[in-house]
């Protein structure tokens, strides 16, 4: 977890159903630097597939998923 003071900018989904939560993340993947980490919080279990496939489609690179009691943790490094 040494990206964790890489982390640019946090984004606060949780309460969001599909596809909010990656329309955010969409949006502000744009906002950070390559190289930048994006972390994002949601609650939709949904939301793992998807920042999974989101990841592999656009090419970013997924560092981590964490899910505990509900909350799902997700850190997107900027590759493009």
């Amino acid at each position: 977890m040494h990206y964790m003071k890489q982390i640019a900018k946090t984004i606060d989904a949780r309460g969001l159903s599909c596809p909010m939560p990656i329309v955010k993340l969409a949006q502000a993947i744009k906002e950070v630097e390559i190289g930048g980490v994006i972390e994002v919080l949601a609650s939709d279990p949904s939301f793992i597939p998807d920042v999974e496939a989101w990841c592999r489609k656009t090419e970013q690179i997924l560092l981590e998923v964490i899910e505990e009691m509900g909350l799902i943790k997700a850190y997107i490094k900027r590759n493009k």
